[in-house]
């Protein structure tokens, strides 16, 4: 029987201090790549010698390797959560540019909010909203996922892309049959649209949140409500979509009009729909990950932003949920 042959990729870096900083405190980011990839990675001095029996596997470790490099150069910082997300991109997307995805440095969503990327991910979700019609963001809380939607809806208004903004949420407690609530409109589904306003509260003055809302120019609405219509000019943001059915996700993804950017976020763990219903976010995902000017962003636990305690928690969620499946 004959050997497997073995592939083996060198990869060399002029400057060791750069390349010390690249391979991490006691080659860590090495060794969390190579668990990743399954691909050996041996270090001496400022070169690397990358071995597995599978060429393809070494290709996006070489190329994440070869473009952290170059961001370190070019006087970027790159922290290790940036390395794994790096991989993970280069995985999905083999001609990703990561010096083009870091070109976010800073930006002002309004006159009372600037934000700059704080993950790998972050700038990927960024550059993905404004090369892409429509961007699915999938992952655990704390990532950013709405918050960042929210503002990239904020800046494209102020810029004069889109003429408004309109943020649904399937209001799944509800049943979305909102008829015996007590109230109007906005009193019924204000429960279930809170984290929305609270983000557009944080970009904007309150006073001029609700002029805008009244004017229309600013709509919170439950998804029930986008059915039938033709959303035009306009940056529509639909959260909470793992608790959507796939005829719900299809009536919303097939309502954007021309002129529009339409975000989905989700997290596909956190799935609360009745019966055991199908989600249409797993359903988008599976069926549309080959359509043209559709991108799809995955955060992981090593982007949640918050309290560091909030990433440990939905780490060992996680861990605990593999465990009860086997």
């Amino acid at each position: 029987m004959a050997d497997k042959q073995t592939f083996r990729v060198k990869l060399e870096f002029d400057d060791v201090g750069l390349a010390s900083v690249l391979f991490g405190a006691q080659n860590s980011n090495l060794d969390l790549i190579s668990r990743q990839s399954g691909v050996r990675i041996e270090s001496r001095g400022n070169s690397l010698q990358l071995i597995s029996e599978n060429e393809e596997l070494i290709d996006p470790v070489a190329k994440a390797f070869n473009q952290l490099y170059k961001l370190l150069k070019s006087g970027k910082e790159v922290f290790p959560q940036d390395v794994e997300a790096a991989y993970r991109i280069l995985c999905r997307d083999p001609k990703a540019d990561l010096i083009k995805i870091f070109r976010d440095e800073l930006f002002a969503v309004s006159p009372k909010k600037t934000l700059t990327p704080r993950t790998l991910t972050q700038r990927a979700y960024f550059s993905a909203i404004r090369e892409n019609d429509m961007v699915f963001s999938v992952g655990p809380a704390g990532t950013g996922k709405t918050y960042l939607a929210v503002a990239m809806a904020v800046y494209a208004l102020q810029r004069k892309e889109v003429n408004r903004i309109i943020l649904t949420r399937p209001a799944v407690e509800a049943g979305e049959k909102l008829g015996f609530l007590p109230g109007d409109l906005v009193d019924k589904v204000n429960p279930y649209m809170r984290p929305l306003y609270d983000s557009l509260y944080d970009m904007l003055d309150m006073g001029k949140v609700q002029d805008m809302i009244e004017e229309n120019i600013i709509e919170i609405a439950p998804l029930a409500f986008m059915r039938g219509r033709t959303l035009s000019n306009a940056f529509v943001i639909l959260d909470e979509a793992q608790n959507t059915t796939p005829e719900q996700m299809k009536m919303f993804i097939t309502r954007l009009g021309f002129g529009s950017k339409a975000v989905v976020t989700g997290d596909i763990t956190q799935i609360d729909l009745p019966n055991r219903e199908p989600s249409g976010l797993v359903d988008a995902i599976n069926i549309l990950q080959d359509v043209r000017g559709i991108s799809f962003i995955k955060f992981e636990d090593s982007d949640v932003i918050r309290h560091p305690l909030v990433a440990r928690i939905v780490k060992a969620y996680d861990s605990y949920e593999c465990r009860g499946s086997k």
